[in-house]
């Protein structure tokens, strides 16, 4: 019987280190909440409606369905027992290992306002990006039935809140949604009555990126439509909209995506955490005394050459999930620290426009968004999803229509 291997999580890191340990003595079990795969560079696409769910996703079990030493387990991990060397499951059953891999990955941080989440989704999961289409479309809907433009125009106006990767993504495609690829399909609104503002507390967009890099995406977004309030951090979020420095903006279209912190999982461990909740992991990846348990992706703190933490971006998650899967395979005595090779990180804003930095060299306009386009069908798994992934995006480049505009679910207040 080989050794037992627990991966918690079915993300980029945890499905990475699966792959390098296929076919090998070991036993793998994946554990993770959902059945699937889930792609999350691309989750704003599904808001959005310029994707359906399951071009981005693929089941767990599909992935690894000819690999037989690999299980698929689908449960919810509540407890860590370190000593014992068990996870226990919400389910109540548990599972021994001889080496645990924990890929939980991160959720967004309302910095202890959690009650704000219910009236401003983030973007981690699905489910967050099916509401997020719902209340975009339910609203260009209630619009459309109302005459007087002063009570359509909270349903025209819509709130980002946050200027990384994913805000500004997520800013730019409502703009090219609200302002041209759906409007020619509703007959009383007009795109210049819709609003949306991008809310930043910090004094700039993409902070992960350097100069030009930001001044373009910012420059690119306003070009759109786009107001973006820099040093206006969120004061109150309401049903009725957002409290922002003595302004208040009235819309039920509220998006988060302001920081994120890492899985409750973690505090199981009893480690150092930094203040993002990530575990404090040492040079192979290992938690402190206990050279069995291993943390990844976006709930570690791994330090770069320059003792800079290492961001929460999919080339990073892949590239530690391959190392510890070579590292376990290999069971040296001594274990050579994980080093990350930067590749690059761009961030797409809308149609022909991104901003790419690639090994120093920096990149604007179309190029960009090409390359983003072509690297992020790369990573996607699956023939399948690759080719659907490319059709869609063609056709919607060519005819400027989203094609995923469904609502499955409707209140008492919809119309």
């Amino acid at each position: 019987m080989g050794k037992n291997v627990i991966i918690v999580g079915g993300g980029f890191a945890g499905i990475s280190a699966a792959k390098k340990l296929a076919r090998s003595d070991f036993n793998i079990t994946i554990v993770d909440k959902t059945n699937h795969h889930l792609f999350q560079p691309l989750l704003y696409q599904v808001a959005t409606a310029a994707l359906s769910p399951g071009d981005i996703a693929m089941p767990i079990r599909a992935i690894f369905s000819k690999q037989k030493n690999v299980q698929v387990v689908l449960g919810e991990v509540t407890k860590i027992n370190k000593e014992g060397r068990r996870i226990h499951l919400r389910n109540g059953s548990s599972l021994p290992f001889h080496y645990l891999v924990l890929a939980p990955g991160a959720q967004y941080n309302y910095f202890g306002n959690e009650a704000w989440q219910k009236h401003a989704p983030g973007l981690k999961t699905l489910s967050d990006a099916l509401e997020i289409r719902e209340r975009i479309l339910l609203s260009l809907e209630k619009a459309e039935q109302i005459i007087d433009p002063k009570k359509r125009k909270p349903y025209l106006t819509y709130v980002v809140i946050g200027g990384g990767p994913t805000g500004v993504e997520m800013a730019g495609s409502i703009a090219e949604i609200a302002k041209r690829s759906m409007m020619r399909d509703f007959r009383n609104i007009k795109p210049e009555e819709t609003k949306i503002y991008m809310v930043e507390a910090a004094d700039g967009i993409l902070n992960g990126f350097d100069q030009p890099l930001p001044e373009k995406g910012l420059e690119t977004l306003k070009n759109m439509g786009v107001e973006v309030l820099l040093n206006s951090p969120v004061q109150e979020i309401k049903k009725e909209g957002v409290q922002i420095d003595g302004e208040f903006i009235e819309t039920p279209n509220i998006i988060w995506g302001a920081g994120v912190k890492a899985s409750p999982l973690i505090q199981e461990l009893g480690v150092e955490t930094d203040r993002m909740g990530r575990a404090m992991v040492e040079d192979d990846l290992s938690i402190a005394c206990s050279d069995h348990i291993f943390v990844v992706g976006d709930a570690a703190h791994v330090k770069d050459e320059n003792g800079n933490p290492l961001p929460g971006l999919a080339p990073v998650a892949l590239q530690q999930g391959k190392y510890l899967g070579e590292l376990l395979k290999k069971n040296a005595s001594t274990r050579k620290p994980f080093h990350y090779v930067d590749k690059g990180t761009m961030a797409t804003i809308g149609r022909a426009k991104a901003v790419a930095d690639i090994r120093g060299f920096k990149f604007s306009g179309f190029f960009a968004w090409l390359m983003w386009g072509l690297i992020h069908i790369f990573f996607l798994i699956g023939f399948r999803n690759r080719f659907r992934v490319f059709a869609e995006w063609t056709w919607h480049y060519i005819t400027f229509k989203r094609g995923v505009r469904l609502i499955s679910k409707k209140d008492e207040t919809d119309p």
